[in-house]
């Protein structure tokens, strides 16, 4: 077995089992919504701890749920590659699984009704359906993981929606300048999913999967992912141009390097093992671009 796929052993199990390089995806869209909030108003440093806690806690959770139902459901094994293995390799008990997972899922609960008494209980709605979503991903009936939503779900949620809120419990309101650059974290959150899809194509397809990866084929799946990056940084070049936003936002820039070789390993590769790599740089990307973005706006707004 490749040293990659051994069991782990004491706390690596449980790290292992929330997925770490996911939880970048949580972490970079609350600082940029936050940064975004700065030019509106002064930040509450204690909600913006409060909100980056409670999502790091949905996206582990979630990672969770989607360890437990894909083990239910027959389709790990201990073979199988970009999962966190502790049912499969390292003997945890599916239901310590499952109850872990809730138990993240009512802390991240918690947090949230301090977040909604210090904005609004507006939020408890958005916070929820967010909650259902995350769970609904890989658990119920019809998981939207197994269908070609996958992508679009978890890049308007994790990456737009947590960018809008971050910005609201600040702001009281949505600015159009919010939206606006929550569009290419979006993206690059649903970039994360389809790489994912791309990695796992063929092991889905005998899960019985039908991603969007599997529907449009390995080759034009790569091309949507290229599509995605690309977009992502002409998108932040146009709203330069437009001086919508600061020039020093063209920070993003210094991220290119990470896409780049994603989509030369994944066109060069198809065994998972060795595009695993490639899967790790697009979950970087996301995390430098916004994060970068964030700096950005925070440089400019200062100058």
């Amino acid at each position: 077995m490749s040293n990659e796929l051994q069991a782990d052993k004491g706390w690596r199990v449980w790290w292992k089992l929330t997925r770490p390089h996911t939880l970048t995806a949580s972490f970079a869209p609350v600082f940029l919504g936050t940064m975004i909030a700065l030019y509106y108003t002064n930040i509450n440093w204690l909600l913006f701890l409060a909100m980056l806690v409670a999502c790091l806690f949905i996206q582990a959770a979630t990672n969770m749920f989607n360890e437990y139902y894909d083990f239910a459901r027959g389709l790990d094994s201990e073979e199988s590659v970009g999962i966190g293995g502790a049912i499969v390799r390292n003997g945890v008990k599916p239901k310590t699984v499952m109850q872990l997972a809730l138990l993240l899922y009512g802390l991240s609960a918690l947090l949230g009704i301090y977040i909604c008494y210090e904005s609004s209980w507006m939020l408890l709605v958005v916070g929820a359906a967010s909650m259902l979503i995350g769970y609904l991903y890989t658990g119920g009936p019809y998981p939207i993981a197994y269908t070609p939503f996958g992508e679009f779900f978890s890049g308007v949620v994790m990456g737009m929606l947590i960018v809008l809120i971050a910005t609201f419990i600040q702001v009281g309101s949505v600015p159009n300048f919010a939206i606006l650059l929550s569009i290419p974290s979006a993206l690059l959150v649903a970039a994360i999913m389809l790489s994912n899809n791309i990695r796992d194509l063929e092991e889905d397809t005998k899960g019985g999967r039908k991603t969007m990866a599997i529907l449009v084929g390995r080759k034009n799946a790569i091309t949507i992912l290229a599509s995605y990056f690309i977009i992502s940084y002409l998108w932040i070049v146009g709203l330069i141009l437009l001086q919508i936003i600061t020039p020093w936002t063209l920070l993003v820039i210094l991220s290119i390097k990470k896409p780049l070789h994603a989509i030369k390993l994944f066109r060069e590769k198809d065994n998972p093992l060795e595009v695993a790599p490639a899967m790790k740089d697009t979950a970087l990307t996301n995390t430098i671009f916004v994060f970068l973005l964030g700096i950005g706006l925070l440089i400019g707004y200062f100058l």
